[in-house]
């Protein structure tokens, strides 16, 4: 649901987007080309966005990278432990939902 939104929203401000089913292939496609902004579903275990961060975090090249997780906002224990591991903006996912087409504007407009 969350990708749908995400790729209509990028379609509709010209802004590409790319999307990785581990968390190799995310580090693998982040290390090829450093993107404006790394965007991860916090729920997914499939990628490990955790794991994605603190290795971000310890490389010098991509620790700049800006990242944003987006979580139920119940989900009290995931947001501390993305704050922990350096998630730069950890956001609900109806926030994240509403402020969606701001958020790709604003990446644009830097990179």
């Amino acid at each position: 649901m969350f990708t749908s939104k995400i790729k209509t929203a990028a379609s509709q401000l010209g802004v590409t987007v790319n999307f990785a089913r581990t968390a190799e292939a995310a580090l693998g496609e982040i290390r090829k080309a450093a993107p404006a902004l790394v965007i991860l579903d916090l729920n997914n275990a499939r990628t490990d966005p955790l794991a994605i961060v603190t290795t971000l975090k310890q490389d010098p090249a991509l620790a700049s990278i800006p990242t944003i997780g987006y979580v139920s906002h119940v989900q009290t224990d995931v947001i501390e432990a993305a704050r922990r591991a350096g998630v730069g903006e950890v956001m609900a996912r109806s926030a994240f939902t509403m402020q969606l087409a701001e958020i790709l504007s604003r990446e644009r407009a830097k990179g």
